[in-house]
């Protein structure tokens, strides 16, 4: 089965410093049709306005990643890392039994476009912890680059959860496949552009939901990045 949502249909605010679209439940936006899926808990497309951010706040048990498309997204811890995120890095936190942090964006005339991703770990209480990788625009063309699972598998970054998430870029005659485990479920998340989905049409902020699949075909891409996710059901 595979189940279309139109970018249009996710929660939306606008904090003035802070445009931010929800496919699943968050804050003030409450769909008990879309509270997740699997194992997949946020994903917030936000855009910070130029000198603004996040203020320092916590987190526990769940696994946070931020995949940056425009702009760059400053990020300090209580684990002691200060870092900035740019666009082809995933960076990956683990809250673990309790983690504070800040994000921000300290340009003065350009928006930070990102996305924020949040995974319920398979084990509560562990050591917080950080990882940030980069993945060239080479590695993810034509092809759906694995860029975060259990085991940090092909360099990927490692996380605490029953997932992996992929991230490619497909245009034109560019084909990509993914063989899928029926038992599980898979997301995904078009970025940007145009792409269809086992023969589905997708536009930019669309997603597809998919379950008792066994495959996955990503093809008739039009300038398209897309995020798809392996999840525990």
């Amino acid at each position: 089965m595979l189940q279309i949502r139109k970018s249009q249909e996710r929660g939306y605010a606008d904090h003035g410093w802070l445009k931010s679209f929800h496919s699943f439940s968050f804050a003030g936006y409450y769909d008990p049709a879309h509270m997740g899926f699997g194992n997949l808990r946020v994903i917030n497309e936000d855009r910070v306005a130029a000198g603004a951010g996040f203020g320092t706040h916590g987190h526990k048990d769940m696994e946070i990643i931020s995949y940056v498309l425009s702009g760059e997204l400053a990020h300090k811890d209580s684990m002691g890392n200060v870092k900035s995120i740019p666009p082809g890095d995933v960076q990956r936190m683990s809250a673990g039994r309790g983690v504070t942090h800040s994000e921000f964006n300290h340009k003065a005339d350009e928006t930070t476009h990102f996305l924020q991703i949040w995974i319920q770990p398979k084990a509560i209480g562990v050591t917080p912890g950080y990882e940030q990788k980069e993945f060239s625009v080479v590695e993810k063309r034509g092809k759906l680059r694995l860029v975060a699972s259990p085991d940090g598998a092909e360099g990927s970054v490692s996380m605490n959860a029953d997932a992996r998430l992929f991230a490619g870029l497909i245009d034109g005659d560019e084909k990509a496949s993914l063989a899928l485990d029926p038992s599980r479920k898979s997301y995904v998340h078009l970025v940007r552009g145009e792409l269809e989905v086992n023969g589905q049409k997708l536009a930019t902020g669309d997603a597809a939901m998919l379950e008792g699949e066994s495959s996955l075909t990503l093809t008739a891409g039009n300038d398209a990045e897309v995020l798809v996710f392996d999840l525990a059901a």
